[in-house]
């Protein structure tokens, strides 16, 4: 007999909730510490942002692939995912405040009646990664500050453009999933255009997308009722072509920049996720020599 009342819980994770030094509402983290002991220089550490949905997928690939590391290139590492104190896999109205790049504006509610959809407040979320979050998890591990990398899907991948695009030397590596670069006449392009120097240590960027986040549909979704207008707005978003066209763009340029972009054959940009998200943790943690395993 089941119990339906049985709570599952993965182990080796916990979540704390952190409100900002300035105010403001709680952020809920979700943290991933290995109970191996830590190597010398400190574990590497992943920052993911829409953590309630992205942190079960790391967590997953991770403790599957580090194990193997000479099968996987996959070592351990510290996986800290920013989400929400909900149960729910995204918070739509705190997400795209966080996520959203500056300048502050406002859009109509999600649902009628509803508050106003506000974006703008990147900038804020970096300040709270750089001098709250990261400064918080070093105090509970032993953490590499050469070995930081931050992912993001979606607005999530658009607000890692920015945090690039800002403070380049934050992280090492920087993986954009689906980016929504033409969010607002693909306003990000003015953040690259005036982006800060790059450190000696040239950062990496992973750029990524669906295959099915381009031109085409995927084949199920002709057969939906929505169709064309959803095939309308993939032309309007062009999520591959952006993307592609970013990562050649970037690559080697003077400050040194390290770019590449992938296509997941077979997503579409909800699904893509689970694959983008194991690819994240394949950089984040990669095993920097096999001849030293």
């Amino acid at each position: 007999m089941i119990n339906h009342t049985s709570v599952y819980s993965m182990p080796g994770t916990c979540f704390f909730d952190l409100a900002p030094a300035a105010g403001g509402e709680p952020y809920r983290i979700f943290l991933s510490i290995p109970a191996e002991r830590p190597p010398a220089g400190g574990w590497p550490l992943l920052v993911m942002t829409d953590g309630n949905a992205t942190f079960p997928f790391a967590v997953a690939s991770l403790v599957t692939q580090a194990p193997y590391p000479t099968g996987t290139n996959v070592g351990w590492g510290v996986i800290a995912a920013i989400g929400y104190p909900s149960d729910e896999p995204y918070d739509p109205l705190r997400r795209s405040w966080d996520l959203g790049p500056p300048p502050v504006k406002s859009y109509p509610p999600f649902v009628e009646g509803g508050p106003p959809v506000v974006i703008g407040g990147t900038g804020k979320l970096v300040d709270f990664i750089e001098n709250e979050l990261i400064p918080r998890i070093a105090e509970m591990v032993i953490l590499d500050p050469m070995r930081r990398s931050l992912f993001g899907h979606s607005f999530g991948g658009l607000f890692t453009l920015y945090a690039l695009f800002e403070r380049p030397g934050l992280f090492a590596n920087w993986i954009a999933a689906s980016p929504t670069i033409y969010w607002e006449n693909s306003e990000i392009l003015k953040n690259e255009a005036q982006r800060q120097e790059a450190p000696a240590n040239a950062p990496f960027l992973h750029l990524s997308a669906g295959e099915y986040e381009g031109d085409e549909l995927a084949p199920f979704q002709y057969r939906n009722e929505d169709a064309h207008a959803r095939l309308e707005k993939r032309k309007t978003e062009r999520t591959v072509f952006l993307a592609r066209e970013m990562a050649e763009r970037l690559n080697g340029t003077a400050d040194g920049l390290r770019t590449e972009f992938e296509l997941y054959a077979g997503e579409t940009h909800m699904s893509v996720l689970a694959a983008a998200v194991n690819r994240a943790v394949g950089i984040a943690f990669a095993v920097q020599s096999l001849t030293d395993l």
